[in-house]
């Protein structure tokens, strides 16, 4: 286990990601009851290429060296 990779391949990452997710949308009082698997799961997957764009954005943004 000696190579790397970025934060956005693995897969430990996006479960923690939808984890978070689910349990803010728990304390905001969102049900997800009445939801099928397949509708959640389509949700969840936008949620995470919205969030995944602005994290590209923001980390751009924010960083202090050039792309070369």
């Amino acid at each position: 286990m000696n190579e790397t990779k970025s934060w956005y391949l693995s897969r430990t990452i996006w479960a923690s990601l939808v984890t978070v997710c689910l349990a803010g949308a728990s304390l905001l009082g969102l049900s997800v009851d009445g939801i099928d698997n397949a509708t959640l799961t389509d949700m969840l997957l936008q949620a995470a290429a919205a969030i995944a764009g602005l994290v590209a954005i923001f980390g751009r943004l924010a960083a202090k060296d050039r792309i070369g």
